[in-house]
């Protein structure tokens, strides 16, 4: 079996690749170096004589922090752009392979229940609509695809994921908050979250993410949450990530001047323990996935230190 992924150089696509080649399916990269999605010919010139199983669109141009407040139209157009190039290529050229396609769960409103039914109803979070919707937007093309030509799909929308192969800038929460003990810590940096901290989240660790898209494929045209199902606060995730530096949270501020986004954001995640069994799903503890990414955050910087 052979698929190609979108964005495979991202934290989700490395992992995603190694699941693929564990399992003996061949997989081929597509990046902003290979197989450029911006115009449909860079995919045909590198990949025009391989029939794909599977193509996992994984890329999209998002960054958090302030960047989805302050450039709404490069990111529009630069998604549009990806997406209905990837639409096209799979329909023109590879119209037998299943499209694997992410969501996000920013496209919810937070007003109503974050089940998958319904993930096209109500207004996104104001900081993030852009995004947001362009992923709306992507779900509506599978679905017009499928009911026009009869192609088959899948689409994931994961809640925050998290685990060992981040970028050590990457500025998602979670990563931002072990960079900022270990610099607390070791370089006596202040440390302040936004907020009050009493902003509740909800983290997937990727490696049980990847677990559970490759275990549901071949359940064509449906869309799946894939989260925890449980969500801690702000205080309580920088608190657990202080135990285990063994540094005081006391120690750690609060800036009530920044934006913090919604109150809360929890994906409901029923329908995908109904397929798969919550103990075959989620296999990775909070603690144990937050261990693993700070040993893995500690050797990389110890190298980048002393390189």
């Amino acid at each position: 079996m052979k698929a190609l992924v979108t964005g495979a150089t991202g934290f989700l696509g490395k992992h995603l690749i190694q699941k693929l080649r564990e399992n003996g399916i061949q997989a081929y990269i597509s990046n902003t170096t290979v197989a450029n999605l911006t115009n449909v010919a860079n995919i045909d010139s590198y990949y025009k004589n391989i029939k794909f199983d599977y193509i996992f669109h994984l890329a999209a141009v998002t960054k958090a922090g302030d960047y989805c407040m302050t450039h709404q139209a490069d990111q529009w157009l630069s998604n549009q752009i990806i997406n209905t190039n990837i639409l096209k290529y799979w329909k023109s050229r590879q119209p037998w392979a299943t499209m694997v396609a992410m969501g996000t769960s920013c496209s919810y409103s937070p007003e109503i229940a974050m089940t998958e039914d319904n993930y096209l109803l109500g207004q996104p979070e104001p900081s993030l609509y852009t995004y947001a919707m362009t992923k709306r937007m992507l779900l509506l093309g599978l679905q017009a695809f499928q009911q026009q030509y009869g192609l088959k799909w899948l689409y994931f929308i994961p809640s925050t994921l998290y685990g060992p192969g981040f970028k050590l800038d990457d500025n998602h929460f979670i990563f931002d908050f072990i960079r900022n003990c270990y610099n607390a810590q070791k370089h006596d940096e202040p440390w302040e979250l936004w907020g009050d901290g009493e902003q509740r989240r909800e983290l997937i660790y990727v490696e049980d993410a990847v677990d559970a898209m490759f275990n549901l494929l071949g359940h064509e045209n449906e869309v799946f949450n894939l989260g925890s199902g449980r969500d801690y606060t702000i205080n309580e995730f920088a608190q657990k990530i202080c135990d285990i530096y063994g540094y005081d949270f006391d120690s750690v501020g609060h800036d009530m001047t920044k934006y913090v986004g919604v109150k809360e954001k929890k994906i409901d995640t029923t329908k995908v323990t109904s397929y798969l069994g919550e103990k075959e799903f989620l296999k990775t503890s909070l603690e144990e996935g937050l261990e693993e990414c700070i040993e893995y955050f500690k050797r990389n910087m110890h190298f980048k230190e002393n390189v």
